[in-house]
């Protein structure tokens, strides 16, 4: 009879919240002081279990363990840790991915145990985290500086992945190899002649990772970094907590177009502009405002309000609200990304 080898199963929750603010996507991070780790910690802080860099301990996704005695639903019990956490009372979340690799980062030293985390994306509005001085919010694009093409592409794409990838490409053990590597590389990041695809966030952080472009991919390994540091790209995060950032962000942006989750973002009455420049911001990219007027107000998204808003630092623009009953009219209710 074979024996049984497997080690330790621990099961937590992590949340990818998200806000946008003065037209950035910003996510809410906890601090190592404050062990918003991973449930593989076993009680320790965050800055204990969790891999740092140049000594500080790294940025990480509000995290909270799972009681699979006491806690009725997943959902619940993220609610009330996060809650009791940061001082949020969470409104819209949907689970996102459990991520249960078997090398994750955590480095307890020990092949056989294994961590799983259930995560989960909230989406809120920006406002001061009441109960915790470790509650920090932080740019999006900070941690994936190649996903913003609000002002054209990326210089770092340019100047720094395309050089990278061709070398990779060119490493390949042969032609075939070679030519599903530039394919790969193409479609990722639009190269060549390939479109941009927003979507493919989770498919461009892993194609960096698997070329050593960013700070995991050595520290997962147990690695020395490159030099010249400067070659690896964005903000680094505890674990693999910067997948779970690509992996959120991806769902936002596909979310967009066929679901109104962007009015969660917005208070309850806002102008036009201000809506465009919350999808924006998410999707990366600049829309033409009259084709984007247009598509919103025919597509029943929104409905005027009757007042205006005079603090817009030119002609008062008018308030709108979100249309719910549109939800009962329209299959796929989201908002599009018309003249990107």
């Amino acid at each position: 009879m074979a024996s049984n080898r497997s080690g330790p199963l621990s099961v937590g929750l992590n949340a990818v919240i998200v806000a946008v603010t003065e037209e950035r996507p910003r996510i809410l991070t906890i601090s190592g002081e404050d062990g918003g780790g991973d449930p593989g910690s076993h009680g320790r802080s965050d800055r204990e279990s969790a891999p740092t860099s140049g000594g500080a301990a790294l940025d990480t996704l509000p995290f909270g363990p799972l009681d699979p005695a006491g806690d009725r639903t997943l959902e619940l019990t993220l609610r009330g840790w996060v809650r009791e956490r940061t001082g949020f009372d969470l409104g819209y979340v949907e689970q996102l991915y459990t991520f249960g690799d078997r090398d994750r980062g955590l480095g307890h030293g020990d092949a056989s145990s294994r961590t799983l985390s259930i995560a989960y994306l909230a989406l809120v509005r920006e406002t001061e985290a009441e109960r915790s001085d470790a509650a920090v919010w932080r740019d999006v694009y900070g941690y994936l500086p190649w996903e913003d093409w609000r002002r054209g592409r990326p210089p770092v794409i340019s100047n720094v992945i395309a050089p990278h990838l061709e070398g990779w490409i060119h490493d390949a053990p042969d032609s075939r190899s070679r030519e599903e590597r530039r394919l790969r590389a193409a479609i990722a990041f639009g190269l060549e002649s390939a479109d941009w695809d927003g979507d493919r966030v989770l498919d461009r952080y892993e194609l960096l990772y698997s070329v050593g472009l960013v700070e995991e991919a050595f520290r997962d390994r147990g690695l020395p970094g490159p030099d010249p540091p400067s070659l690896t790209l964005g903000r680094p995060m505890a674990l693999d907590h910067r997948r779970m950032l690509a992996t959120a962000l991806g769902r936002i942006r596909g979310k967009t177009r066929y679901r109104p989750v962007v009015f969660e973002l917005l208070p309850p009455r806002f102008t036009l502009l201000q809506l465009q420049r919350v999808v924006e911001a998410l999707a990366g990219v600049q829309t033409h405002k009259q084709n984007f007027r247009r598509l919103v107000e025919r597509g029943g998204l929104v409905e005027g309000t009757g007042a205006v808003d005079s603090q817009t630092g030119g002609r008062p623009a008018e308030l709108f609200r979100f249309r719910k009953e549109v939800l009962r009219e329209r299959r796929a209710p989201g908002v599009g990304l018309p003249g990107t």
